[in-house]
């Protein structure tokens, strides 16, 4: 709200503003950590290899779930917490948190869904108050985290 609070009316975003979003940036994170943009991932072994007693032979597809690294309490204490502190200082380990997936094929567009998410949540908070029309929608998995009722909202716009 500093930011938004910093701005004359009408007044876009730029970018010291987006890099100060620290902790919009760290809501974002935690969200996705719950309902991951991508839940599955599928890999080729490369090799034979043994895995919890079953041996997974070269050549086979594999599909690994986000939510075994998301929700893994050795990882993120309290998992089905919403604390979006776990973001401040260095963060989860590398490798734990992985919306945009690691290494050497971290998704190429993750910084532009940076900004986007970013200059959405501003806008969203800045603009608008909001409320559930079905207030106690379930949340069912058809394979992804999707609210039963399908989310509809009412935007109010801010007076100012």
């Amino acid at each position: 709200m500093e930011i938004a609070k910093s701005k004359e009316p009408g007044q876009s975003l730029n970018w010291r503003d987006i890099q100060q979003m620290t902790y919009t940036w760290h809501v974002a994170c935690e969200a996705m950590r719950l309902a991951p943009p991508a839940p599955l991932a599928f890999k080729e072994a490369l090799t034979d290899f043994t895995f919890a007693g079953f041996t997974i032979p070269k050549g086979w597809k594999t599909c690994w779930s986000v939510h075994s690294t998301h929700k893994n309490p050795a990882f993120f204490p309290n998992p089905e917490k919403f604390d979006p502190t776990r973001f401040e200082g260095d963060g989860p380990l590398p490798f734990t948190f992985v919306p945009f997936g690691g290494g050497p094929r971290m998704c190429p567009g993750k910084e532009y869904a940076r900004l986007v998410i970013l200059v959405f949540m501003h806008n969203l908070v800045t603009r608008f108050k909001w409320s559930k029309l079905i207030p106690n929608d379930k949340i069912i998995f058809k394979p992804v985290p999707f609210p039963e009722g399908g989310l509809p909202i009412c935007l109010h716009p801010h007076k100012n």
